[in-house]
């Protein structure tokens, strides 16, 4: 199942990717999550790449923060694309072409193979806003898993 994932990822960059999500958690009230598909399954094939990430963002609960600060991105490896989808909470303080400019930036490295530092960049750039608009609260819990789901 996660063989096309590991052309791009080992299991050392999951690692990675999990302590940079820690390391902006512990600046922010927001809720970082990183979930990775193979392929859409049979089902699925008619949805688009935002219903898919919707979709998974329920599953995850990450509608569920206490402050509405969840952010997800969600790569689908099979099509070669990936949405960052932020919670409400988020949206109503961050304008939403913020995430264009994050994703533009993250496609450029994943255009040139450098797939780990694309995701790095773009888990960074978001760790910098939430840092902005939603400080880590004194009573902060990390409501989230901070592991990469690979599906």
């Amino acid at each position: 199942m996660e063989n096309i994932i590991y052309n791009f990822f080992s299991d050392d960059d999951f690692l990675r990717i999990s302590n940079e999500i820690k390391k902006i958690e512990s600046k922010t009230s927001g809720e970082v999550r990183v979930s990775m598909k193979e392929k859409k399954n049979f089902s699925e094939r008619k949805k688009s790449l935002k219903e898919l990430a919707q979709i998974e963002f329920q599953k995850l609960n990450m509608h569920n923060t206490r402050d509405k600060t969840g952010i997800l991105i969600f790569i689908l490896f099979e099509e070669r694309k990936f949405y960052i989808l932020a919670d409400e909470g988020i949206n109503q303080k961050v304008e939403l072409n913020t995430w264009d400019s994050i994703r533009d930036e993250m496609q450029e490295n994943f255009r040139n193979g450098k797939f780990l530092d694309g995701l790095k960049i773009g888990l960074n750039k978001i760790g910098q806003i939430l840092e902005k608009h939603f400080p880590v609260k004194q009573d902060d819990q990390n409501e989230l898993s901070n592991k990469i789901t690979l599906n």
